[in-house]
């Protein structure tokens, strides 16, 4: 067996008692998913993005770290969404920025150039000082491409140092039914 033959059967998903089972399933469960059918059911907006040929790799699929860079334009478009500002570190009285601490992804099926994802995300927890996003990426026949999670720490830009989500930002959030009371 060649190393794509094993690549590629790596790649085949299913669905099965709610659990999202990557290839043969062996230690290839992503660990933010408990229910897939419940998780993915929390997720209602979504950026589409197509692949550019530039993003592709020698075999032609998507290179594997495009998926962070539409992640961060979904999670850009997501916070615009639900009026969480993306303030300018130039600006002198931003007190805070939203900068990732983490990101994960978990690759479910191949992506080929010009395939268009839609890249659904939400908030799936929210800290004192920082929100755990989830992510999940769908191609045009609806199948799940790749999941993903990272965590926003809100950031003094002046001293590099967390501060807590103000009680004005938890209240917004709840107000849009984004995380519960």
């Amino acid at each position: 067996m060649n190393l794509n033959s094993l690549f590629m059967g790596c790649l085949n998903q299913t669905k099965k008692d709610g659990q999202l089972i990557i290839g043969d399933g062996a230690n290839m469960k992503a660990s933010y998913i408990e229910d897939f059918q419940e998780w993915e059911k929390g997720f209602s907006f979504y950026s589409e993005a197509r692949v550019r040929f530039s993003e592709t790799d020698m075999y032609g699929h998507m290179n594997n770290t495009v998926s962070f860079t539409y992640f961060e334009q979904a999670r850009i478009d997501y916070f615009r969404h639900v009026g969480i500002l993306m303030p300018s570190v130039a600006d002198e009285n931003v007190k805070s920025i939203p900068i990732v601490a983490d990101l994960q992804c978990d690759y479910v099926k191949q992506v080929f150039f010009d395939d268009v994802l839609r890249i659904y995300t939400k908030i799936a927890k929210v800290g004192s000082s920082s929100m755990d996003i989830h992510y999940l990426a769908k191609n045009q026949r609806d199948e799940v491409c790749f999941t993903g999670r990272g965590t926003i720490v809100q950031m003094d830009p002046r001293t590099g140092k967390s501060v807590p989500i103000s009680k004005e930002e938890r209240a917004h959030l709840i107000s849009l039914e984004i995380i519960p009371h």
